[in-house]
């Protein structure tokens, strides 16, 4: 009896010194990104670029994701979501530093395709390393991981307004280079160490099964399970894309906000996912992966209807507050149950998915403005919020 707890004992302390590292990479994955996406208007005059120039440039970065995502699937069957993800962490670090040597879009565009490779592919493995840990801790902790992102993002913009005024972009940047190789080399040492956790034995667990059937490969039915997954993960992260990229500016033009209060807008969206993120495994625990989807799908479709069409910035600002918290864990569930049924391919399936949402976002918002109006087309979020909802529940065997 006693060795039996000894080995539960060790096997706890090691899935928790694995959680925490896993946790350091979603991190630190948000805080890179972040803080390059504040120096943008410093690389675009550095490069001389025009707007639309600008734009074709940063499609290197989408362009690099959506390549790696599937290779890195493969990759991650291979060597192990853990080797793939340390890697992938140094030349997400490295690759960060390279935008403000350059001094042209196309020299922009090039480096931006490295770093996106980097950050598409450190997303999958990092994914996939989490999909082992809620197996074998038999929780849901996913939205946790996502929680540790937008923390993560969140740090790295405020950091980085602040040391706009002070650093230069090529020091700014080299900064988090240093950060992204202190951190790796950290956390990186646990993930090396330990191979990929094996499911927990359900005899010994008092906590009802929470990930679902061990993960399998890709095959004619599990593909077609992954890619309605992929839809859940697509129609949340067209949310996430539309509010950061067209939020300002609606409550700019339709309600005569200041830039301040624009951004608040945002603001708000951001702050209530991550808290929505940080209470998900609870939620999940007692709602079920089924009734979460459902719920967070009907309460992102109000809120996105309020935050569009409410007549005063105050309630569009509580729209966008209960927009946040209803996709919060859409997408975390998504890529999890995806990884369940298909392992590191349905993690890469689902994840390309949800990157493809946030890249049509921003271009669909504009063009059914350009037709309509503002509001109207970020009223396509809720009708996307209601479709992943109905998945949810059309589903609801396979989700859980």
């Amino acid at each position: 009896m006693n060795k039996v707890h000894l080995r539960t004992a060790v096997r706890d302390n090691a899935l928790t010194r694995l959680r925490v590292a896993v946790t350091a990479f979603f991190a630190l994955d948000g805080f890179v990104f972040a803080g390059w996406v504040v120096r943008i208007p410093d690389i675009k005059h550095q490069t001389h670029a025009s707007t639309g120039v600008l734009g074709l440039a940063l499609l290197g970065v989408s362009a690099g994701a959506v390549v790696t995502m599937t290779l890195t699937g493969r990759l991650c069957r291979r060597y192990g979501s853990h080797l793939v993800t340390v890697v992938c962490a140094v030349l997400l670090s490295l690759s960060v530093a390279l935008p403000p040597l350059t001094h042209s879009a196309p020299a922009l565009g090039a480096v931006l395709m490295f770093f996106g490779a980097a950050y598409g592919g450190i997303n999958v493995a990092f994914n996939s390393a989490a999909v082992d840990l809620v197996a074998a801790l038999q929780r849901p902790v996913m939205p946790t991981f996502h929680a540790a992102f937008s923390l993560g993002g969140m740090v790295g913009a405020g950091l980085g307004g602040v040391v706009a005024g002070y650093l230069s972009p090529v020091y700014h940047l080299l900064c988090l280079t240093v950060i992204g190789m202190l951190v790796t080399a950290v956390y990186g040492r646990t993930l090396l160490r330990h191979e990929r956790p094996a499911p927990a034995d359900r005899g010994l667990s008092k906590a009802p099964p929470a990930a679902g059937p061990e993960a399998r490969g890709l095959n004619a039915r599990t593909r077609g399970v992954v890619a309605v997954l992929g839809l859940v993960a697509l129609c949340t992260a067209y949310g996430e894309g539309a509010m950061a990229d067209w939020g300002a500016l609606h409550f700019q033009q339709d309600l005569a906000a200041s830039p301040g209060v624009a951004a608040a807008g945002y603001s708000c969206f951001a702050l209530a996912m991550t808290i929505g993120r940080l209470t998900g495994t609870t939620l999940i625990e007692r709602l079920g992966r089924t009734c979460t989807i459902v719920a967070g799908g009907c309460t992102a479709t109000a809120g996105t209807l309020l935050g569009c069409f409410a007549p005063s910035v105050w309630a569009a600002l509580l729209g966008f507050a209960v927009t946040g918290i209803g996709l919060a864990n859409l997408f975390p569930i998504a890529v999890e149950r995806a990884g369940a049924v298909a392992g590191p391919s349905g993690v890469a399936i689902a994840s390309t998915f949800g990157y493809g949402g946030m890249l049509l976002g921003p271009p669909a918002i504009g063009f059914i403005a350009g037709w309509l109006s503002l509001p109207t087309a970020l009223a396509s979020v809720a009708a996307l919020a209601a479709v992943a909802a109905a998945i949810g529940f059309a589903t609801r065997r396979v989700v859980g």
